[in-house]
């Protein structure tokens, strides 16, 4: 057992800002008012639901995460974001048209007092949006700078002591790593100089890190995955982590291919397509915002199969994505897969899969978790890429000589051994060894589980000696 983390006391309260107040940020913001009121329950949220094992499973003790680390209370979050529209949050809810209008109406009067603040926008980076409330300015250097002033200010009229901001905005279109990218002060004069590999994702995240504020990616931007700003990040002792929120169908891709690489059984093809309506579908339906949600869809498989390992089962996988823009489904997008597998002799088999899911409710309770995790982290002294946020994205930010776990249920361990580690608690490691190997325990002297079995049975007056350990 290590000694715990310090971590500084919670006080005052939370602000949580999103660039982005859409269907994913107001669905968010709707929730928690309904959640903390009474009126629903925070279901899909690990921070408000989930629980953790400490000890042995003998010991019997798994408390509420929410209890076990001191996580910001719901009641003391307040809410503010950026956008390109001038709507309430309200207006925004209503027209995304996520929530039932029984569940608009109870938080009418709450969304209603929440309106953006104008956005950092570039028609040329989101091609199917066009910007109605959008600042203006000579630089982007001056863009960033006008966006510190909005977190300054909305901190002295919300009285928030502490802030996360998480970008819920559309997806940009397809950027590589570049010079610009490599160091702070290159990034800063390319900011001035208004580099065209300067998104206004990375104007946020400049400004969020700079500022002292924890950031996290929703989208599949590259963003803050780039050393300029993880350097910032570790400088100003800030936590960061993404990117693309892990929803719908790589959430199902991440469960069942490990499955299939546990059992060794070998994979042809994956097929995955999409059709989803809402401003989500309509940025993707432009090739190059496609094109940088593919690259997230598409990088899972490569890592979790490890072909190089297995070249006789994944070594010719045929992985192809398709997303299409289709209007009447909404917020309501369907993931269909074919997965074209082979077992025992090379006989081929199939699974499909046919997700209907809303794609905002799956993401709202991910921006809560990631809120509260990154006020965590900050309080606890955590810089930098916060990998154990993994279990979130599509694409999970490591460190540069790694490569980033994508399976589902490692990231869960992962996470759950970080919070853990943080209170000074034992490790998980599962292997749970000292429960059956007593041969080993009586060679030091120690009582074993079975001495423990054997002397129960006998106190209940049962046959103890259908217990009997082995003899050498």
């Amino acid at each position: 057992m290590a000694a715990p983390l310090t971590i500084a006391p919670l006080h005052g309260t939370l602000g949580v800002l999103t660039p982005g107040m859409g269907a994913v940020s107001t669905t968010f913001m709707a929730g928690v008012e309904l959640i903390r009121t009474g009126r629903a329950r925070a279901i899909g949220s690990l921070t408000q639901l989930g629980t953790i094992r400490l000890g042995k499973r003998t010991d019997a003790c798994s408390p509420p995460i929410r209890e076990f680390v001191p996580l910001e209370q719901l009641d003391r979050l307040v809410f503010g974001g950026w956008d390109v529209f001038p709507d309430s949050a309200y207006d925004a809810a209503c027209k995304a048209r996520v929530l039932e209008p029984h569940h608009l109406e109870a938080v009418k009067d709450f969304l209603s007092g929440i309106r953006p603040m104008p956005a950092a926008f570039d028609q040329a980076y989101v091609r199917r949006l066009t910007g109605v409330q959008v600042k203006q300015a000579k630089t982007k250097y001056d863009l960033a700078e006008a966006i510190k002033a909005d977190i300054q200010q909305f901190k002295k009229e919300t009285g928030a002591e502490r802030l996360v901001m998480v970008w819920c905005g559309s997806t940009e279109v397809f950027l590589s790593l570049g010079a610009v990218h490599l160091d702070p002060q290159r990034f800063e004069r390319a900011m001035k100089d208004n580099d065209p590999a300067i998104a206004p994702s990375m104007l946020y995240a400049w400004a969020a890190i700079t500022s002292g504020v924890p950031f996290a990616n929703g989208a599949p931007n590259l963003t803050v995955d780039i050393p300029a700003l993880q350097e910032l990040a570790r400088e100003h002792h800030v936590p960061i982590c993404g990117k693309d929120f892990k929803t719908g169908q790589t959430l199902l891709k991440t469960v069942l291919a490990p499955a299939l690489k546990a059992r060794m059984l070998g994979l042809r093809g994956w097929f995955s397509t999409n059709i989803l309506g809402n401003r989500d579908g309509e940025v993707l339906d432009d090739p190059e915002s496609f094109k940088t949600k593919a690259e997230s869809k598409l990088g899972s498989l490569e890592y979790l199969l490890q072909p190089r390992l297995y070249p006789e089962l994944y070594g010719e996988l045929c992985h192809q994505v398709r997303i299409n823009y289709y209007p009447p489904r909404g917020d309501n997008k369907e993931g269909w897969d074919n997965i074209d597998i082979f077992g025992w002799l090379g006989y081929p088999m199939q699974i499909k899969v046919d997700f209907l899911c809303r794609d905002s409710i799956l993401a709202a309770p991910l921006v809560l978790d990631l809120v509260l995790f990154l006020d965590l982290a900050h309080r606890a002294g955590l810089r930098g890429i916060q990998e154990w946020l993994g279990f979130y994205f599509k694409s999970p930010m490591c460190a540069p000589e790694l490569y980033p776990e994508h399976d589902l249920s490692i990231q869960l361990m992962k996470l759950k051994n970080t919070l853990r580690w943080m209170m000074g608690e034992d490790l998980i490691t599962h292997l749970g060894a000292d429960y059956y190997d007593w041969d080993v325990q009586r060679a030091i002297g120690e009582p074993s589980p079975h001495d423990a079995s054997v002397a129960a049975v006998a106190a209940r007056g049962d046959r103890a000696d259908i217990l009997e350990p082995r003899t050498a």
